[in-house]
């Protein structure tokens, strides 16, 4: 298992101290979305694994220590079940960048079960 800043995750983050980018990780920009397929996390992902067919959604977004940000968000199955084995922080609701690419052991879910997920990046 893998959770890793993407490449185009630390381009973002560039982008966004210099001010080339304008659109920022916050609660109306950041996303999370899950997904199934094999595979390990890389660093040069720009896709999850087969992102599922739920909608990515909204995350709430914090500070817990001054060189760490934190996105929460939970998703609900909505369609058939299926086993989720991966997820992301993107910076849209579709397309979009792959900022933070975590890969896990399957989920099995039925309809309307749930995930919280969390994902942090500290910069160290």
């Amino acid at each position: 298992m893998a959770t890793v800043y993407t490449q185009m995750g630390e381009e973002k983050v560039v982008d966004l101290i210099d001010g080339v980018s304008a659109v920022h990780l916050d609660a109306t920009n950041a996303k999370i979305g899950w997904g199934t397929g094999a595979g390990t996390a890389a660093k040069a992902d720009t896709t999850l694994f087969v992102e599922a067919s739920e909608a990515r959604v909204a995350a709430t977004v914090s500070q817990p220590v001054a060189d760490k940000n934190q996105w929460v968000a939970t998703m609900t199955c909505a369609g058939a079940g299926k086993t989720i084995t991966n997820a992301g922080l993107f910076d849209a609701a579709t397309a979009g960048n792959l900022v933070i690419h975590g890969d896990f052991t399957g989920i099995a879910l039925a309809i309307g079960d749930k995930i919280e997920f969390t994902l942090s990046l500290e910069q160290s």
